[in-house]
């Protein structure tokens, strides 16, 4: 049985006009359905390229990207468009992401059109419902606007809109960076408790180990758009191999450089 998700010998060069730059250098990985997969690593280090490619939202010097078995770049436009159901993505900027001039409701049912059958009338507004308050948000605020939420609140929108198509996969591109520490703690156990209600699998890119440490079952850490270090979690954090992963560690990135105390103070009961 294929696993959920498997990255094989991806590279992305980019053409700077007077030279190359490779983004990502022959990069392998694989995620098991339900589970939380972080890849960290420092700015520059691909990690941001490598979500952009597993949505299909760019495309790979060479080697593939399989979900469910099937080599997102080998589909046809068609089918491509019918996988795009069973991955879905979360972005940084959640306000950046959400058109201010669309309520809610419609931004959340945005992927719909993804579906065949997809709900219409009272079940379309009931599913898009369901979702909100899985979110923590009420159900009428469908008919609100994103303007008038907080930061946290918006994630929580864009992780709704992410779920409505019932995807096995989410893609969560620095989905706390921009959030203060209460509110990212709020939104880790957020998507902790929607793995295990909905069954995804998660592929949590960050530059923060407190994150990594927080939420993910495994990690992998890049460094120049290469694969240094890979495993569980616990492993690699308590035992790194690598001393670039050891500088990541030491660096703790989080927000404001609290360092590891303050972080693990923050979100704490």
């Amino acid at each position: 049985m294929p696993k959920l998700l498997e990255i094989k010998n991806l590279t992305r060069q980019f053409d700077l006009g007077d030279g190359e730059i490779t983004a990502l250098n022959n990069v392998s990985l694989s995620l098991e359905a339900g589970q939380i997969m972080g890849v960290v690593g420092e700015s520059g280090s691909g990690k941001s390229t490598l979500a952009r490619i597993v949505m299909a939202l760019d495309t790979p010097t060479s080697g593939s990207v399989h979900i469910n078995g099937h080599d997102l770049f080998e589909l046809s436009p068609s089918a491509l468009r019918a996988a795009r159901r069973d991955f879905q993505m979360i972005f940084q900027d959640p306000y950046g992401s959400l058109n201010p001039r669309h309520t809610v409701g419609r931004l959340i049912a945005e992927p719909l059109h993804l579906e065949k059958n997809a709900p219409t009338g009272t079940a379309r507004r009931e599913r898009i419902g369901e979702l909100l308050k899985a979110v923590g948000l009420k159900a009428d605020d469908m008919d609100r606007f994103a303007h008038e939420f907080s930061g946290g609140q918006r994630q929580r929108i864009a992780i709704a809109r992410a779920l409505i198509t019932k995807p096995k996969l989410v893609v969560a591109d620095e989905a706390t960076s921009a959030l203060d520490l209460t509110v990212q703690k709020q939104i880790l156990d957020l998507i902790s408790g929607l793995r295990a209600d909905y069954g995804i699998s998660v592929l949590f890119i960050t530059h923060n180990i407190g994150v990594v440490e927080e939420i993910c079952d495994e990690v992998a850490v890049l460094e120049h758009g290469k694969l240094v270090e890979t495993g569980s979690t616990d492993m690699v954090l308590n035992a790194p191999k690598e001393a670039y992963t050891r500088r990541l560690m030491n660096a703790e990135p989080t927000l404001e450089h609290i360092g590891r105390k303050a972080w693990r103070d923050a979100r704490a009961p």
